[in-house]
Order: C-alpha cells, then structure tokens, then sequence
C-alpha cells in the first residue's frame, strides 16, 4: 500500500511540476519537454477531461492493487509506444523510472517493442527516451549493450515453437519464419534487460493496445507461464482501456476468456 501511496503522490507531483517543468524546456530548447500538458491546460479545453484524469484516472485506476504501479508504468508505456502517441511519452516516460523502471529496462522495452510495433514507432520513442535520459544524467554505462550474453535457451519449447512458425508461416514467407527463428525466438527473447515476465507483459500490452487480437492467444500463455497471473493479466485488460480505448479493450476481453477457460481445463 505504501507503494500505491507512494506512486500516486508521485503522479500529483509530476502533474503539478509540468508547468515549471515546460517552462525550463522552453529556455533549454526541450521540445519533446515542452509536449506535456497541464492540468490548467487540460482544463482550459475540457473540464470534464480533466476531472476524469484527476479522479477515475489517476486517483483510482491507478491506486488498482492488482497491478503494481510499476506494472501499470510497463503496461502504459508499451501501450503509447505500440500506438506512436508521442504526447504523453515525457510524462509516463519519466513516472516509469519514478516507479522503479530502470533507464536499461526502459531502453529494452523499446527496443523490443521496434519488432512488435515497428521501426518508426521505436525510433519515436527513442526522440523522447533521448530527453529525458540527458535531463536525468542516464549515460551509456546504465544502458543495456547491444550484444550481451544472452540467457540460456529451452531446446525443446524453442523446437515447439519452431515448428509451428514453419506450419503457419513456411508456405507464405521464409524471410519471416527465418526472421522469426534467428532473430525474435533465439535472440531478443533470450536478452537478460528484461525479465521474461516483464518482456511478456510489454508484448501483450502492445498487442491489445494495437489491436492485434490474433497473436495475443500465444503471448497470453507465454506471459503466464513466464508468471503473469491470471489477476493481473485481466487487470492488463482495464488499465489499457484507458490508454487504447474501451473498443479495443473489449476486443481483447474474449481472446483472453479463451486463454483463460483453456488453462483452467
């Protein structure tokens, strides 16, 4: 509960703060800084927007205890960056690290989110992850490298896996299914900055916030055998739905019913 406490207080304060912190993007030339919005700016166009944002927002969805506030910082995030929303990237960029999101782990969500949302949509966030990195002192030296050793491979779920992508996919591309294989399957997955959870928990959120509803069966039951619970993955669902919309919140709703009534067999 301290840590509820703890992150929402923290986002009453970032709230407050954007107006000083604009400010000092305007005389340092922070463009992507000077994109976020205040609660006076917010106001000034949409009061009910703001009330919503104040109340069922921030001070409820987010005091959520089915989800850590780091979780939500890992679920928001991976959902702005699967929809290129450049906007709120600053804020929600900054509250992850707030939250306990390491700069290395923020830079790995990125980057794998580059084969799960595309190129230009990394590249996006990289502009704004760019910023705020430079504002809080982040070097190099905190960041993942580029080729590290990676974690040790299951042979034989990786066979499983391999065989499945050739069945569905052989006939139509081998560039994909070789893409697949070598690169995604045997080498992002196996890159230790992000937990295997955690990496989970990035491409399902994606995947719902993107709408891409067909490959989220495969990634659900990853996510809980990497250790998403049941609770939380249904708590992915609400969170999201703020951030991508109800819409493609429902249309995940009976995906995961089937992963769900599946599992329970």
């Amino acid at each position: 509960m301290k840590i509820i406490t703890t992150a929402i207080v923290s986002l009453s304060i970032m709230i407050s703060a954007n107006a000083q912190t604009n400010a000092a993007a305007s005389k340092s030339g922070s463009k992507h800084l000077l994109s976020m919005l205040t609660s006076e700016d917010v106001r000034a166009v949409s009061p009910a927007l703001e009330r919503y944002t104040q109340g069922p927002l921030l001070g409820d969805l987010w005091r959520r205890p089915d989800l850590s506030p780091r979780d939500r910082s890992i679920v928001t995030v991976s959902a702005l960056i699967a929809r290129n929303q450049t906007i709120e990237m600053p804020y929600h960029f900054s509250l992850a690290l707030e939250n306990g999101i390491k700069a290395s782990e923020l830079s790995e969500i990125i980057t794998h989110l580059a084969f799960y949302s595309g190129w230009a949509n990394a590249m996006s966030a990289v502009s704004i992850a760019k910023v705020i990195f430079a504002e809080r002192g982040i070097g190099g030296d905190q960041l993942p490298p580029a080729s590290p050793e990676l974690l040790p491979i299951d042979q034989a779920a990786e066979a499983i896996r391999s065989t499945s992508v050739q069945e569905n996919a052989g006939s139509v591309s081998q560039g994909l299914v070789h893409y697949t294989g070598d690169l995604l399957l045997k080498d992002l997955w196996l890159r230790p900055g992000l937990a295997p959870r955690d990496r989970s928990l990035v491409t399902i959120s994606a995947l719902i916030a993107s709408g891409q509803v067909g490959q989220i069966p495969y990634h659900l039951n990853r996510a809980m055998d990497n250790g998403l619970s049941r609770a939380q993955a249904s708590e992915v669902i609400t969170h999201i739905a703020f951030y991508a919309g109800w819409p493609t919140a429902f249309s995940a709703v009976p995906v995961f019913k089937g992963v769900f009534d599946s599992r329970h067999k």
